[in-house]
């Protein structure tokens, strides 16, 4: 069984079903580990900057300072992600948005300078706080340890093809409130993005972007993979996981709009395409009333759903089973999901 990491509004809860409280108050932002350093996770928050635990979550230490060294206080960090090459190599992001890179596992950090001198950074805003913005995600290409893709809310989605020593701008045709960014080993080329301005594929690693209705058997596109629509009832998509067995399984969780995504009082679904439509993927879950968007993740052969109710999995991506539930935190939005 393995051991999740499922971060809360304000806690980390630790475990495979049976959980451990840790992280309790803090404003979470979101959550990083990888099977290949189990013990080592860090969390995001909005107040207290990075938390390190290489325990397994026993004990804290806050890592990432660049004030430290005169640079700009990093309170707010908004993305961390392992590199799937090197377990060592972390990446974060930060509010307003920078990137960071640490080559030992979070001890030490240097920022990837030049995000904010792109000619889109003029317009990026996340509206809640329009005088800022953050990045939302980070993502490394599975065959490139060197290719970048970065979310950034709400504005723009950016590449770089050398780890951060220099920026591609915004593609025509990209998601401008990318939330999640997903890639697939068996598809290397094949970037998916979940959005609030919806979902979208790309096959050329971010180049261009496919958002329009699925191919049919006679597409003139060559047989190449296209973002289905059909089905997709609602389009403010937050979060997105590829099954791991087959790039063309797709899971999303999704919502009317914002107030409802982010709202434990407010109404969300999940759904799952396998390359032509999408359809609804509720069996298992509970009603859409009252359902925060839930936030998905690969979890072994299938894909994991943390949302407010608890914590599902599912062998397809279609039908769930809860592992756990916190009925102490039916209140929370869930923020961030770590399996290792």
């Amino acid at each position: 069984m393995p051991t999740y990491y499922a971060a809360l509004s304000d806690r980390l809860l630790v475990g495979d079903g049976e959980w451990s409280e840790r992280l309790r108050g803090h404003d979470i932002e979101c959550v990083a580990a990888d099977g290949r350093a189990p013990s080592r996770v860090l969390v995001g928050t909005a107040e207290t900057g990075l938390q390190r635990s290489i325990d397994g979550g026993e004990s804290w230490e806050r890592v990432l300072d660049p004030s430290a060294n005169g640079g700009q206080s990093a309170d707010r960090v908004t993305s961390v992600t392992v590199s799937p090459h090197d377990p060592d190599v972390v990446w974060a992001g930060t509010e307003p948005s920078a990137v960071y890179r640490s080559t030992d596992g979070g001890s030490n950090w240097s920022e990837r300078e030049g995000l904010t001198e792109l000619d889109s950074a003029s317009r990026w805003s996340f509206p809640p706080r329009p005088h800022t913005h953050h990045v939302r995600w980070i993502a490394v290409a599975p065959d490139d340890p060197d290719q970048l893709y970065v979310a950034i809310e709400a504005g723009a989605f950016v590449r770089s093809p050398d780890g951060g020593e220099t920026w591609i701008d915004h593609p025509e045709g990209g998601r401008y409130d990318t939330h999640t960014i997903a890639t697939h080993p068996d598809a290397p080329d094949r970037v998916y993005a979940a959005a609030g301005d919806g979902y979208a594929l790309s096959t050329d690693r971010g180049e261009t972007w496919n958002s329009v209705e699925p191919r049919s058997t006679n597409d003139a596109s060559g047989g190449q993979p296209r973002a289905p629509q059909d089905g997709l009832d609602h389009r403010y998509v937050w979060s997105v996981a590829v099954h791991p067995e087959d790039p063309d399984i797709v899971v999303v969780s999704a919502a009317r709009g914002a107030r409802s995504a982010h709202s434990t009082s407010g109404e969300s679904y999940v759904y799952r395409t396998t390359g032509q439509q999408w359809e609804r993927a509720m069996d298992g879950l509970p009603e859409p009333d009252g359902l925060a968007r839930a936030v998905l993740a690969t979890d072994g052969d299938g894909v994991a759903a943390l949302s407010n109710h608890g914590l599902f999995r599912s062998a397809d991506g279609a039908t769930w089973h809860q592992v756990g539930s916190w009925a102490e935190a039916h209140d929370q939005v869930p923020r961030g999901l770590a399996v290792v």
